[in-house]
């Protein structure tokens, strides 16, 4: 499957005339619970070329296609993820951090990265995880049985809003990075469930955890406890126009 992702990434690439800067997986794979037969989403980041910068239209800035049922690839325009960076947009946020990566200029995702620590906001991802969080364990709450899938969207996102209270810093992508936080008995009920998500189809319904329901609504009462009163970001526009201008300029060159 990477051959093809990277096959598919050349292809659009070559079609669509833009450069891509870097593509990776997201989702369960990139979190660190996938089951079997988990697809594959790919998203990407791209430049166009020189001349699509200097129009006074608002073209397109991002690239939907789609490949197959198991196969999901999109993208953002460069300009449009500085916005988002700007934002403190948290789907970017984790994209950025992927410990699987198909395509990449390094210099580029490393200034990402380290333009990321001036633009987090800790209010703004709190709010977007507890969102995440209360939507996904409210869906959890009904019937004996739950889907793990659902249940491990819930886990993730909770313990993410609680990196953000406790750290005042970015949340890794994957989960397993943040367990550090969670009470043991918790955390190794969390590796056993990732054990088996890892066996069992998207599909599969887990009998409900006490132990786990109780640290869902545990955790995200703290959080929301505390998310009206976290700082926002602080960062410098002129720091991401810089690296703007570097970047299409250099398409040009």
């Amino acid at each position: 499957m990477e051959d093809l992702i990277k096959d598919k990434l050349n292809t659009i690439e070559e079609s669509h005339g833009f450069k891509i800067l870097y593509a990776c997986e997201t989702g369960s794979r990139a979190w660190g619970f996938p089951s079997p037969d988990s697809d594959y989403d790919v998203r990407f980041i791209y430049v166009q070329d020189f001349d699509w910068y200097l129009s006074l239209r608002s073209p397109k800035d991002s690239f939907e296609e789609p490949i197959n049922d198991e196969l999901d690839i999109t993208g953002w325009e460069f300009r449009k993820a500085l916005g988002l960076l700007w934002k403190s947009n948290v789907p970017l946020l984790e994209r950025i951090q992927s410990p699987i990566i198909y395509k990449v200029d390094q210099r580029f995702l490393d200034e990402m990265n380290a333009l990321s620590l001036d633009y987090f906001s800790p209010i703004a991802v709190m709010h977007h995880y507890l969102s995440m969080s209360m939507k996904y364990y409210d869906g959890c709450k009904e019937g004996v049985e739950v889907k793990l899938k659902k249940y491990f969207y819930a886990i993730r996102t909770a313990i993410a809003g609680a990196w953000v209270r406790e750290k005042l810093s970015i949340p890794p992508i994957e989960m397993h990075k943040m367990l550090g936080i969670v009470d043991e008995p918790v955390r190794n009920k969390i590796h056993q469930l990732i054990a088996l998500k890892a066996e069992k189809n998207e599909d599969y319904k887990h009998p409900r955890e006490p132990l786990i329901d109780d640290f869902l609504h545990e955790t995200i009462s703290k959080n929301e406890e505390v998310a009206k009163d976290l700082p926002a970001a602080k960062g410098d526009m002129e720091k991401l126009d810089d690296f703007y201008r570097k970047i299409v300029k250099g398409v040009k060159a």
